[in-house]
């Protein structure tokens, strides 16, 4: 059986649910920091503040569904600019003092102006 964590309505620009459960795991679909203008919210200047504002929204989605970043076995790591890797780690490192979990890197284009993006598998 699959959970779908807020799937969205139906026509969304965004079509992926936020996460899914399935097998004692969750998927959480990548996420960038958050920006919207309109209400103040803009994504950081630096990668290290785009790395954390990116795992706080992951860490956000995980404790909804019941898991945290502790509980997480395996990340992907969405970059723009492959000269930002060097400071994405720097601040990525600070969120796992229990231990790294595994984690590729790649890079993305998405239209946006999203420096760095998370998505990860979680123990549920």
């Amino acid at each position: 059986m699959i959970d779908f964590i807020n799937q969205p309505a139906s026509g969304s620009a965004r079509p992926f649910s936020r996460a899914t459960r399935a097998g004692g795991l969750l998927f959480v679909s990548g996420h960038s920091a958050p920006h919207d203008p309109a209400r103040g919210i803009m994504r950081g200047a630096t990668p290290q503040e785009q790395v954390r504002q990116s795992l706080a929204v992951i860490a956000d989605i995980l404790a909804e569904a019941g898991s945290s970043l502790e509980r997480i076995v395996q990340v992907t790591m969405l970059i723009t600019d492959p000269a930002d890797y060097a400071a994405c780690n720097e601040e990525y490192v600070r969120h796992f003092p229990a231990g790294l979990p595994a984690r590729h890197t790649a890079r993305f284009g998405v239209p946006t102006e999203a420096r760095v993006a998370f998505a990860c598998i979680a123990l549920a």
